[in-house]
């Protein structure tokens, strides 16, 4: 008996003793959560009270090179609806339908739809936003923010790009440099009851948003605009498929217009530009994707005998060739077990190397080439960065498409001597000559050219690398006087512009299959001579009628270069 009642004792004192640990351990926490963690749950418990809503931070600008705005803002407003605030639905529903002209049974949905905020439609013109806030119904918020908006319409619409919904870049510069341009946006917090209803007299909170910084680019509006009508007359003249036209400084490799016709409009960029239809959500978009896509440097093509430069190069930097070897064209040459024909079948003759440029002679390239060899002429296609991308600042460069060093035979090799049988980027071709005739020194093709402030009070320059020592500055005066010589005495003499030396090179290449009778058209020059300040490609794909490069070609970029001819 004495033992049970001792038993028990200590029983009850266990147990009291658990008790009583539980219980301080319950006043300590307390105390920690009252003291050191008051502050945090403090946030959390506001928090649960408040609601935000995001406001858009206007998107930085984007100018030409003298300050006129490419790319900017309008202010357009985004209409929400919150649930428990609201007080006469069918009201709301019926104002909102009317004033956006949307379905009732859509702004019904999100009306009857428990949830702290619903948006119902942004990019709201700001005339009809206003008109909605007049209405003051409880439970619709006009929050104002930005579009992004295009001053030029089509203008460089492959270069500049365009943005989303949401004002982030999709293509072109306004992806690339999306970083800089977006900003960072603000909020607005409102404090709510339990119900999520907004408690009067409490305000709002705002956290401003932060304006994007701005872009100045290399790109000229005049500029740009006279090479754009430029490439559309002659697309339609000759009925093309398509034209493309690159202007860029070869010293330090800014591009003042680069122009793909035909251009979207970047206010409504997804709409085609052409008449063809889509019979399915996924063909739209293949159809978009094409339209969007800038050939400059996302397309590769066959450059034909604009690529004769490089291997004259290479040829005279080896030492392979001269100005004053002699050459022999009877309107082909052997290589193998191959006849490949000079464009002019019943042959040049006796000709020097320059006359054989003048010519543009495919025999004496070939020989040029062979002289070379593979394995030479690989590596001075491999450095003069024809294997490597430009590093040109928008998005989507394709690279080279090239035969493999161990898979070139001598055919290989005479083909491409002369421009066929590999794919190179308008873009790539343009960059390599200017490292060709401006010294030896392959610059970075670039649009940006500084980044500034939204304010305007602070900035720097964007700096692009350049690698020096490509060729001697000898051969490059020797290649310079050369394509000299093509312009004024040869085939490119559709390029000469009185009072002015220009340098350049013609060419017309057959796309595959050859059977099909398709022709690029093109000519690069650059100007002046003996000092290039400016370089220009004008590519035509599949011109009808006359399609030889130095016909149609040289003139357009004749007229360009004296159009620009203050500016250089």
């Amino acid at each position: 008996m004495i033992r049970t009642m001792v038993y028990h004792r200590k029983k009850i004192w266990v147990v009291f003793m658990i008790c009583a640990v539980l219980l301080l351990g319950l006043v300590g926490r307390l105390l920690y959560l009252m003291g050191a963690q008051s502050e945090y749950y403090s946030k959390k418990a506001d928090d649960l009270h408040e609601r935000e809503r995001d406001i858009k931070a206007a998107r930085g600008k984007i100018l030409d090179i003298n300050g006129t705005i490419l790319a900017d803002n309008r202010t357009v407003c985004t209409v929400s609806v919150i649930h428990s605030q609201i007080k006469d639905p069918e009201k709301v529903i019926q104002v909102l339908a009317r004033e956006l002209s949307m379905d009732e049974e859509i702004i019904r949905k999100k009306v009857e739809k428990i949830s702290s905020i619903e948006r119902i439609q942004t990019n709201v013109e700001k005339s009809i936003g206003d008109r909605i806030r007049e209405y003051d119904l409880e439970g619709v918020k006009v929050d104002e923010d930005y579009r992004r908006y295009y001053p030029y319409g089509s203008l460089a619409s492959k270069v500049l790009g365009f943005t989303g919904g949401d004002n982030q870049g999709i293509i072109g510069l306004e992806v690339k440099y999306d970083e800089i341009l977006k900003g960072e946006p603000g909020k607005i917090l409102t404090v709510t009851d339990a119900r999520g209803v907004e408690i009067d007299g409490t305000g709002e909170r705002r956290k401003e948003p932060v304006s994007g910084n701005t872009l100045r680019t290399s790109l000229d509006v005049n500029i740009q605009e006279y090479v754009q009508q430029a490439a559309g007359k002659v697309m339609e003249e000759k009925q093309a498929e398509r034209v493309s036209i690159l202007l860029m400084n070869p010293q330090n490799g800014e591009i003042y217009a680069c122009v793909n016709v035909p251009e979207f409009d970047l206010n409504d960029p997804f709409t085609l530009n052409t008449e063809e239809t889509a019979a399915d959500g996924k063909k739209k978009q293949d159809l978009l994707n094409q339209m969007w896509r800038n050939p400059c440097l996302n397309d590769t093509y066959e450059p034909g005998s604009t690529f004769k430069i490089i291997t004259m190069s290479a040829g005279l930097e080896a030492g392979v060739v001269s100005v004053n070897d002699r050459f022999f064209c009877p309107g082909y040459k052997l290589v193998d077990d191959r006849r490949i024909h000079c464009a002019r079948r019943t042959g040049h003759g006796s000709q020097s190397f320059v006359e054989g440029a003048q010519n543009s002679c495919n025999p004496v390239f070939i020989e040029v080439g062979l002289r070379l060899g593979v394995e030479n002429y690989y590596r001075y296609f491999k450095e003069f960065g024809l294997l490597k991308k430009t590093g040109v600042d928008l998005p989507g460069e394709a690279g080279t498409i090239m035969h493999k060093m161990e898979n070139m035979g001598n055919v290989e090799l005479a083909t491409v001597a002369f421009g066929q049988s590999f794919q190179i980027t308008p873009i790539q071709l343009a960059t390599t000559v200017s490292s060709l005739i401006n010294g030896g020194r392959r610059i970075t093709p670039h649009f940006g050219v500084s980044v500034l402030s939204s304010d305007g009070t602070s900035g720097r320059k964007l700096e692009y690398p350049v690698e020096t020592g490509i060729i001697s500055e000898k051969t490059s005066e020797t290649v310079r006087g050369i394509l000299e010589k093509v312009v004024s005495e040869g085939s490119g003499r559709n390029a000469r512009i009185e009072g002015c030396t220009v340098g350049g090179k013609t060419a017309t290449s057959q796309t595959l299959p050859r059977s099909a009778n398709r022709y690029i058209s093109s000519f690069l020059g650059f100007m002046p001579a003996e000092d290039p300040q400016i370089l220009g490609l004008c590519i035509i794909h599949d011109p009808q009628g006359v399609y030889y490069g130095g016909t149609i070609a040289a003139p357009v970029i004749k007229n360009i270069f004296e159009a620009v001819l203050e500016r250089v």
